[in-house]
C-alpha cells in the first residue's frame, strides 16, 4: 500500500474504462460477477433477492447480478426503473440475456431477504427526479439489507454530495478503485461497508487521493545526532481565562508528536495557572488587557520568542477580542515561519483572508465546518453538504493549506486535489481533539515537512492515535488527553 491511494471521480473512471481496449460488455460482466459473488458471500442463506435496475450501465451491472444469482440457485427478481425501451447498448444486451436465462421480473417485490441497488452509478449527480426519488424510498422501505453496486444511488461519486434522497446501503461493491464520494461526507455515511473489486482496469492518476497509514513513514523521527532544537522547535500562542486547557493540549501534543522544544506564549492573566501544569513546555507570559485577553502589542514578545523556532501555532484558547485580531494580523505579517491557525486564530481571520494570502511562508488552517463556513461567508450546512468543493475553494481563496476536520478530514492546497484522511474514530468527536491536531501539525511543520503532506500526516497520526486510545479506553468516553498519550506509541510503531 502506498502513502496516497487513488480516489476516482466519475470522469476519471470513464477514462479508465475507455482505455480498457476490449468490448465494454466484458467490464459489465466482470462487475456484475464481482457484485454477485459479494452477495452470495455476505448473505449465504438469502434466497429471495430483489434487484433494482436503472436504465444505464449500473442497471446493466444489476442485470448481470440477477442472472448470475439465478444461475447460482437463488430466487432473484428484477425491478426495472422504467420501460424496457429506455435500456440501450450493453444494458439492453444484458436485459435480453436475463430474459433468456429465465430471470423473473416484477413491479412489486414481496419481502426480499436482500436488495441490490443498481439504479444509479458513478455518472449520477444532483438530486434524483421525483419518480427516481420515489423508487429510492420504495427500495429502502422494503426493510432488507441493501447491497449497492459501485455507489449508493443518490450519492455523487465524484464529491460525496447528496442532493436529495439516497440509498442507505449495508454494503457497497465498487469497481476498480474507491470513488471520492465513498469516503467523503455526506456520501460516506450512505455506503455501509465498502469492498473494492478488481475488474481488470489499469491504474491511472487521479486528482484526489486517500491518505493511508503509510504516510507516517514520511514523518522525520528524532535521530542520535538531534538535539532539542534540531528535532523541531514549536512556539504556541494561545490561552485566555477559562480556556487554559486548549494550549496545554496543543503543546503536549506537539511534544508527543516528536517536537524537541515547545514554548508556549500565553497571556499574563493565565500564566500562573498554566505554570503549574506545564512541565516539559517552557512558557513566555505575554501582555494582556484587563479582561485577561491577549493584547495586540504582545506580538513583539511572541516574535522575539520565535526567533529560533521552526513553526508557530496560533489560536488554541486565545479568546476573541480586537486585541486578539491585532495580534494575529501582526504575527501573520511579520513571522517568516510556517504557521498553523486554529480556533480563535481562525476567528480573527474572518473578513481578512488577505492576511494569509500575502504570506510567503507556509500556512495551514485547521477549521471544522462551522469555522470554515464563517471564513467563506457560507452556512455550516453548505460546507457539510459540499465538503470537497468547500475545502478546495477555501484553499484557493486563502492561498494556504486547508485541513477541514471531520469524520473524513480533507486536506486541500491551492490548485491541487484533495487528500482525504478517514483514519479516525468516533472518539474524536470530543472537546480538545482539534487542539491536539494543531499541536501535531505544528510539530510536523517544525520538522520540515511540506505543509500539505505535514497536515495530512498529522490528521493520520491523530486519527490512528484515537483508534489506539479507543482500544484501551473505548471510544464512547474518549477524551483528548487519551489521544495525546497515544501519539508517541503510534509514531514509534510507524
Amino acid at each position: 500500500m502506498s502513502e496516497l491511494e487513488p480516489l476516482y471521480t466519475a470522469a476519471e473512471m470513464r477514462a479508465a474504462e475507455d482505455a480498457f481496449g476490449r468490448p465494454a460488455i466484458e467490464l459489465m460482466e466482470r462487475a456484475g460477477a464481482a457484485a454477485a459473488e459479494a452477495v452470495l458471500r455476505r448473505y449465504p442463506h438469502a434466497r429471495r433477492i430483489s434487484v433494482w435496475c436503472g436504465a444505464g450501465a449500473n442497471g446493466g451491472d444489476g442485470l448481470v447480478v440477477a442472472r448470475l444469482l439465478h444461475q447460482a440457485g437463488r430466487e432473484p427478481e428484477v425491478v426495472l426503473a422504467g420501460p424496457e425501451e429506455k435500456l440501450s447498448g450493453d444494458a439492453a444486451e444484458n436485459l435480453r440475456r436475463a430474459y433468456e436465462a429465465g430471470v423473473p421480473f416484477t413491479e412489486k417485490p414481496i419481502e426480499p431477504e436482500v436488495v441490490v441497488d443498481a439504479l444509479f452509478g458513478t455518472g449520477f449527480s444532483g438530486a434524483p427526479r421525483r419518480d427516481a426519488a420515489a423508487r429510492i424510498e420504495a427500495l429502502g422501505a422494503l426493510g432488507a439489507p441493501v447491497v449497492s453496486i459501485d455507489v449508493p444511488s443518490g450519492v455523487d461519486a465524484s464529491t460525496g454530495e447528496v442532493g436529495g434522497v439516497a440509498v442507505q446501503a449495508d454494503l457497497t461493491v465498487t469497481f476498480h478503485g474507491l470513488k471520492t464520494g465513498l469516503v467523503t461526507g455526506p456520501g460516506r455515511f450512505h455506503t455501509g461497508e465498502v469492498e473494492v473489486a478488481d475488474i481488470g482496469l489499469a491504474q491511472t492518476e487521479t486528482r484526489h487521493r486517500l491518505v493511508t497509514p503509510e504516510i507516517l513513514s514520511r514523518v522525520p523521527r528524532r535521530g542520535e545526532r538531534d538535539n532539542k532544537y534540531s528535532a523541531g522547535f514549536v512556539v504556541l500562542v494561545g490561552g485566555s481565562p477559562g480556556l487554559t486547557g486548549a494550549p496545554l493540549l496543543a503543546a503536549e501534543a506537539a511534544m508527543r508528536a516528536g517536537a524537541g522544544y515547545v514554548r508556549a506564549c500565553v497571556p499574563e492573566s493565565v500564566a500562573g495557572v498554566l505554570a503549574e501544569r506545564f512541565v516539559e513546555v517552557t512558557m513566555t507570559p505575554i501582555p494582556s488587557y484587563h479582561d485577561g485577553l491577549v493584547a495586540a502589542e504582545a506580538a513583539d514578545r511572541v516574535i522575539a520568542a520565535a526567533e529560533r523556532a521552526d513553526a508557530v501555532a496560533i489560536g488554541p484558547g486565545l479568546g476573541r477580542s480586537e486585541g486578539v485580531r491585532g495580534l494575529v494580523q501582526r504575527l501573520l505579517a511579520e513571522l517568516e515561519l510556517p504557521v498553523v491557525l486554529d480556533g480563535d486564530g481562525l476567528w480573527a481571520l474572518e473578513g481578512h483572508l488577505d492576511w494569509v494570502f500575502q504570506r510567503d511562508a507556509p500556512t495551514v488552517l485547521t477549521p471544522h465546518s462551522g469555522e470554515l463556513a464563517r471564513l467563506l461567508g457560507r452556512s455550516s450546512d453548505w460546507v457539510d453538504a459540499h465538503r470537497v468543493d468547500a475545502a478546495g475553494g477555501a484553499a484557493d481563496d486563502v492561498g494556504a493549506v486547508v485541513c477541514l476536520k471531520g469524520a473524513d478530514t480533507l486536506v486541500a492546497a491551492p490548485g491541487r486535489g484533495v487528500l482525504v484522511c478517514d483514519l479516525g474514530s468516533a472518539g474524536l468527536a470530543s472537546a480538545g481533539t482539534g487542539d491536539v491536531l494543531t499541536g501535531v501539525t505544528a510539530a510536523f511543520l517544525a520538522k520540515g515537512m511540506d505543509a500539505r503532506l505535514g497536515a495530512s500526516a498529522a490528521a493520520a497520526t491523530t486519527g490512528l492515535a484515537a483508534r489506539r486510545a479507543s482500544e484501551r479506553h473505548g471510544f464512547a468516553g474518549l477524551i483528548a488527553r487519551d489521544v495525546v498519550e497515544a501519539l508517541s506509541p503510534v509514531l514509534s510503531a510507524g
